[in-house]
């Protein structure tokens, strides 16, 4: 069964809703048979921060709120970060164009990295307030997982892996999503938002089923069964 999860690297509820998932699915029974694929999506494509802007000061120009206002908001975030385990430092955050993370996102993908590449970016930004619109820094964080730095760096020079972020943008608007994070389970089930633990555990349990019909073993042995109709008993005594 697929889980395909639109993200993007900016949204703080992002990572708090991936790390929920991830504790429901490690809690699955049928954890094994689940392919977690990542999806690019930006919250703002057109983003052009002026250098040293700050998270509080973004919040509050994007949402016409007080600085006081956002750097509570913030705050709020950054508990609920930590009730799954995750460290915000909200207040070292560099607002950043994430559109070549998620390009450098496609390149992991396509070296069987994605899933730590997209733990990697998501750290950087929030815990460790490195600026993903860096290239140079980019290319380290790629080096940490295991890829080639020369070789990312020359993808992120490029214009490779564009189609790719623009045809999962595609996929989500076709899908109507207009927030993130976004999962969809098994092609059916759609989870919005960073939902609590259950939320998750519900949505996997019932797309499993749905995906992995029960199949009947034994149609061709002897036994009883009861239709709406008559009972008819299978054995050799009435053969």
């Amino acid at each position: 069964m697929q889980v395909e999860i639109w993200s993007d690297y900016g949204c703080p509820f992002c990572y708090i809703g991936k790390r929920r998932f991830e504790q429901a699915l490690e809690q699955f029974p049928h954890r094994d048979q689940v392919q977690v694929v990542y999806r690019s999506f930006e919250l703002d494509p057109n983003a052009n921060y002026k250098p040293g802007l700050t998270l509080d000061e973004l919040l509050s120009g994007k949402y016409g709120m007080s600085i006081e206002q956002a750097k509570a908001a913030n705050e709020n975030v950054t508990r609920q970060a930590a009730s799954v385990g995750l460290e915000y430092r909200m207040d070292q955050a560099v607002p950043a164009n994430s559109f070549d993370a998620h390009r450098l996102a496609h390149y992991a993908s396509q070296h069987g990295v994605m899933k730590e590449m997209t733990e990697r970016l998501f750290k950087a930004y929030f815990t460790e307030g490195q600026n993903l619109q860096d290239r140079a820094v980019l290319a380290d964080l790629a080096a940490e997982v295991g890829l080639s730095r020369d070789e990312a760096a020359a993808v992120l020079d490029s214009e490779a892996f564009s189609t790719e972020v623009r045809a999962d943008e595609e996929a989500a608007a076709k899908l109507g999503v207009r927030g993130v994070p976004f999962f969809v389970l098994g092609g059916r089930y759609a989870v919005s938002g960073a939902q609590p633990l259950e939320v998750f555990t519900d949505a996997l349990q019932r797309a499993y089923a749905e995906s992995n019909p029960l199949v009947i073993v034994n149609e061709d042995g002897d036994g009883g069964v009861c239709t709406d109709e008559t009972c008819e008993v299978k054995g050799k005594e009435n053969q």
